[in-house]
């Protein structure tokens, strides 16, 4: 076992997991008066996954399909260009194949932390379009925030250390065999 997996912890396995995108998904339901007014956009790359997942879960419980669309936030960064040390921003599609203006647009991203990706988002979205409104759905909440930003539904609270890191992982995203589906602290 090398060291990185040492200091891996499963804190939430596929089963919870599951769990917990339903979750997220009821909350939506709740808050929206209209279902055909809403949207879900996923920030590359495990927001993606998770958006299609949870647009599923509410089509299944309202028999409406949520447009579902991707966001790269990428140019967006504020730390691009900030040092020699990072390497060249990625560009990823960006697919939002709706006509923003008519929707209220859900962010969905799995981790947030600092607020950063989140400011990001929110200019890269803005600048397409103006939605009715903005809101955000997170798989997990870790605190530590940078940015004014906070969630307004977080499947789950997790209290960890800025030097601790959480990753998760989603079978869509997992390319080696031996990795499992599920949420990772990883302590530094």
């Amino acid at each position: 076992m090398n060291s990185e997996k040492a200091k891996m912890e499963c804190i939430i396995d596929s089963k919870k997991l599951g769990k917990l995108i339903t979750k997220i998904a009821e909350e939506i339901i709740e808050s929206e008066k209209k279902i055909e007014s809403l949207a879900l956009v996923g920030i590359h790359t495990a927001g993606v996954p998770l958006a299609k997942r949870i647009a599923s879960v509410i089509k299944r419980k309202t028999g409406v399909a949520p447009p579902v669309g991707t966001i790269d936030i990428a140019l967006y960064r504020d730390d691009v260009g900030m040092s020699n040390d990072l390497p060249a921003p990625v560009v990823g599609p960006t697919e939002l194949d709706f006509h923003i203006p008519d929707f209220t647009i859900y962010l969905i991203d799995d981790v947030l932390f600092t607020g950063r990706t989140i400011r990001a988002a929110l200019d890269a979205l803005t600048y397409l379009g103006r939605p009715k409104a903005i809101r955000l759905a997170v798989l997990i909440d870790r605190q530590h925030r940078e940015l004014p930003i906070r969630a307004d539904i977080v499947g789950e609270e997790v209290k960890t250390t800025k030097k601790q890191n959480i990753e998760v992982e989603l079978k869509e995203l997992i390319d080696e065999k031996d990795r499992s589906e599920g949420v990772f602290l990883y302590k530094k």
